[in-house]
């Protein structure tokens, strides 16, 4: 099934310098970018965004880590996008995330670090993980607008 799905290249992501590598990966693995902006979110757009965060306990750092800086947002399109994404992203804490995955590569930060230094894990990215919160999430993040249909030559090989 054809998917789309939100990544938010994070303000760590950013400020190391590693956009391009990891846009990279996506568009070779296949997936279509459809939707792409940078934006600087406010604590007002965090809460909105992790609005089933905001009561929990690490909340403040997350939101601290997300406000930090720009974060590029965009939406991916493929098959089954939301689980293929998830699966190159790696696991939530990266010190678990497997070599390969983009957080197994890129970052090792524990949660035991993060919460002994009162931070937000730096774990690069974000990849919406149900077809619900997808949806809700790219609505959010984009209006229709700001989303496109064009064809890549790895349509040719996933739709006939």
């Amino acid at each position: 099934m054809i998917e789309r799905t939100l990544v938010l290249l994070k303000p760590d992501t950013v400020q190391r310098c590693f956009m391009g590598e990891i846009i990279s990966r996506f568009e070779k693995a296949g997936f279509k970018i459809v939707g792409c902006k940078m934006v600087w979110i406010d604590k007002d757009f965090s809460k909105q965004h992790y609005e089933e965060h905001v009561e929990k306990d690490f909340y403040p750092g997350l939101e601290n880590m997300i406000t930090d800086g720009p974060v590029l947002a965009m939406v991916l399109e493929g098959v089954d996008a939301i689980e293929n994404v998830r699966k190159m992203v790696g696991a939530t804490e990266p010190k678990a995330s497997a070599p390969g995955t983009i957080r197994g590569d890129y970052a090792h930060i524990s949660y035991g670090h993060a919460d002994e230094n009162k931070i937000g894990v730096k774990n690069l990215i974000h990849a919406s993980d149900i077809p619900e919160n997808a949806k809700k999430e790219v609505s959010l993040w984009f209006t229709e607008k700001e989303l496109h249909s064009y064809k890549t030559v790895h349509d040719a090989h996933i739709l006939e």
